[in-house]
């Protein structure tokens, strides 16, 4: 089945935590010895026995075993992560979801939790909804640890275009030439004609830098699915990495009439705009994006940018005190801030900000950072 190692991978993990902080001890008790001897096993006992007969596959006597324990210790993540699991196998994608997710917020730095919940999505056809799990599992890791965490899942998840487009981008982010070579043919071989598929393996060529077959696959994707979400954002910013600013911009337009809470098409719709010297749509889009996002820092330095131009510096310095407030590791953020200051004749302080630009481009090198291209799906939902 070709699941299975993920789902010891998560077992074996969960084991290792300290599950059991919580637990509270068993009451006194009832005259009926059968039930005196059930309350006096703890919930460590419990869970260890779960876990035999989980590793038994006995999923009947785990779940038993697993709820008993969180009868006792509602705060214990690894049961509801290994109670998951049990769903699972028995292809229970909403309860395993339900029980994942309760275990995700408990233990947060176990990624194999973050890989179940992208997996059960993928086996009930929810692509898009696969994504973030699976993508974040890599985000929140070294990118060559987490090409060495999943390299051993290859042989049980062969048929998994999600685990080969995951793969494939770790590995490429590690350096790893010849795993990124490996994975991502087999990504592409599983790759079939829906629209769902088109836009993965788009999603893949882009952030490889081949923007004009990334173009093909996201078109493809629109002529199945004109609506499916996300396939005019990334058509748009594969126009916009071309420099073909008028066909991103309707590219970005369309992304907007589809997903109206989505922050970053009027962000990329801005960068657009400016790029297009058309200021005042700019600056409108731009505002749109921060409605939605107040967070978005290039947004914040696309405006800043702009009201420089304009000569209102106190605007512009405005604007960049909260790009560096939300990303105070951007030097182009302090660059902008230390030219504001300049402006407004507050030579002290500008040189601080210039300075501080330039202490983080020198700690970075000369080498440019590899560029993670944005992730719409994994952006929180609108405030």
């Amino acid at each position: 089945m070709r699941i299975t190692t993920t789902i010891l991978v998560l077992v074996l993990l969960t084991a290792t935590a300290p599950p059991f902080a919580h637990a509270q001890a068993a009451p006194d008790g009832p005259s009926d010895p059968r039930a005196a001897h059930k309350l006096s096993v703890g919930p460590a006992e419990i869970f260890q026995r779960a876990q035999a007969a989980l590793s038994r596959n006995q999923l009947d006597a785990a779940e038993r075993d697993f709820l008993q324990v969180l009868q006792l210790d509602p705060n214990s993540g690894p049961a509801y992560a290994n109670l998951g699991v049990v769903y699972m196998r028995r292809k229970q994608w909403d309860k395993a979801l339900a029980s994942l997710r309760k275990a995700q917020p408990l233990m947060p730095n176990v990624p194999g939790i973050r890989l179940n919940i992208g997996l059960a999505y993928y086996n009930q056809n929810e692509f898009l909804k696969a994504i973030p799990p699976l993508e974040s599992v890599v985000h929140a890791e070294k990118w060559s640890d987490s090409a060495t965490t999943l390299e051993p899942l290859w042989d049980h998840e062969s048929s998994n275009q999600m685990y080969f487009y995951v793969l494939a981008n770790a590995a490429h982010r590690a350096g790893k030439r010849d795993l990124d070579d490996r994975a991502s043919q087999q990504f592409l071989k599983l790759g079939g004609d829906s629209a769902e598929s088109h836009l993965f393996i788009g999603k893949y060529r882009l952030e490889s830098g081949q923007f004009d077959q990334a173009i093909t696959e996201f078109n493809a994707a629109a002529e199945r699915n004109p609506k499916l979400d996300l396939v005019h954002f990334y058509l748009g910013l594969a126009h916009l990495k071309k420099q073909q600013y008028d066909a991103a911009r309707e590219e970005f337009l369309k992304d907007a009439a589809l997903e109206p809470d989505l922050a970053l098409s009027y962000d990329y719709l801005g960068q657009t705009y400016w790029l297009m010297q058309d200021d005042a749509s700019a600056e409108k889009n731009y505002r749109e994006a921060l409605k939605r996002d107040s967070h978005l820092v290039d947004a914040h330095l696309g405006l800043a940018k702009i009201y420089q131009k304009q000569q209102k510096y106190p605007a512009a310095l405005a604007e960049a005190d909260a790009a560096v407030k939300f990303d105070p590791a951007r030097p182009d953020a302090h660059y902008v801030r230390g030219q504001a200051l300049l402006r407004l004749d507050r030579k002290q302080e500008a040189k601080k900000e210039l300075d501080e630009a330039t202490r983080i481009q020198d700690e970075r090198g000369s080498q440019p950072p590899t560029e993670t291209l944005p992730s719409p799906e994994l952006k929180p939902q609108p405030r």
